[in-house]
């Protein structure tokens, strides 16, 4: 389906995304506190961009675990 005001379906984000973020002059701290993590990931292209799906599977979450 359509999920939220936006393009995005959700994001990735692992063990280097505050790095990265930190090394192009981002601030997690901000963007957290502004609840903005469009924005955030997005500077990073780690948002997942499926477009409509026209179904509707409920929140995803996957981990792993190494």
């Amino acid at each position: 389906g359509t999920d939220g005001p936006t393009d995005a379906a959700g994001a990735i984000a692992d063990g280097s995304t505050v790095a990265r973020a930190r090394q192009l002059g981002l601030d997690p701290e901000d963007f957290l506190q502004r609840n903005d993590s469009y924005h955030f990931f997005d500077k990073l292209n780690d948002l997942i961009r499926t477009g409509p799906t026209r179904t509707n599977v409920m929140d995803v979450r996957l981990m792993l675990v190494a």
